[in-house]
């Protein structure tokens, strides 16, 4: 398929927030926390094939976000964050099954990085019905080293802001002087929530790089005695 840039900004030094529509449907369908796979050729005639998280709820429409870092010597992060409003990109999907289960449960969302992107769909999609957030908690805990990292602050801070029942913790490993806010890793601020807790009533959805992720997998599953099934895991190395 084909997706056509309405809009891309710089939302951090080597990081871009983008938009597109689908060229070929009045409507993409998909499940918050799916992916899509970017396809295009390099110089040398091969095809390069990049997976990126929805950063967006499904809309109803044909429309969706993505979020990415330059990567060094990255081929398709730096073709995509070149791209100028109206050009075109290919792509396959929607893919993955890092969903959220039916059953709705109370829910922590660990991300780093742009591991926040399919957290960003959940959370909008969850928030846009009361009935599919009534009666549960639900946490983004976010954490980055610097600050000037820290992606859709202003956002999920409006959401803690409007909703009892959403909370956002967000954390930096490297903070600046006068830093006043959380400091320290994610799994720090995971088990202050997670312990006590009704191991059935919670559930977790990881997303970042390997270390983190099992990190927190291991705090959960080993230290705190979740069941694997309530611990569900996106890892981007």
């Amino acid at each position: 398929m084909t997706a056509r840039l309405t809009r891309s900004v710089l939302i951090s030094e080597k990081t871009k927030h983008l938009e597109f529509e689908v060229v070929e449907t009045d409507k993409f369908d998909f499940v918050a926390g799916q992916f899509v796979s970017i396809r295009e050729p390099k110089g040398d005639g091969k095809f390069v094939t990049r997976a990126y998280s929805i950063a967006s709820p499904p809309r109803n429409n044909n429309t969706f976000d993505l979020c990415l870092n330059r990567v060094e010597n990255g081929f398709m992060s730096n073709w995509l964050c070149d791209q100028e409003v109206g050009s075109l990109a290919h792509f396959h999907g929607p893919h993955g099954h890092f969903i959220m289960h039916p059953e709705r449960r109370d829910a922590i969302f660990i991300s780093t990085g742009t591991g926040v992107a399919p957290f960003r769909s959940m959370v909008q999609w969850l928030f846009a019905d009361p009935a599919r957030n009534e009666g549960h908690e639900y946490w983004v805990v976010y954490g980055t080293r610097y600050e000037e990292d820290i992606y859709y602050r202003e956002e999920f801070e409006e959401y803690d802001r409007k909703y009892p029942n959403f909370h956002y913790v967000m954390t930096l490993s490297r903070p600046p002087e006068g830093w006043t806010g959380n400091k320290g890793y994610v799994q720090d601020f995971v088990r202050q929530i997670a312990t006590g807790r009704s191991v059935e009533t919670i559930e977790a959805y990881i997303c970042g790089l390997n270390d983190m992720v099992s990190a927190n997998r291991a705090l959960l599953k080993d230290e705190l005695g979740w069941d694997k099934k309530h611990v569900v895991f996106e890892r981007y190395d």
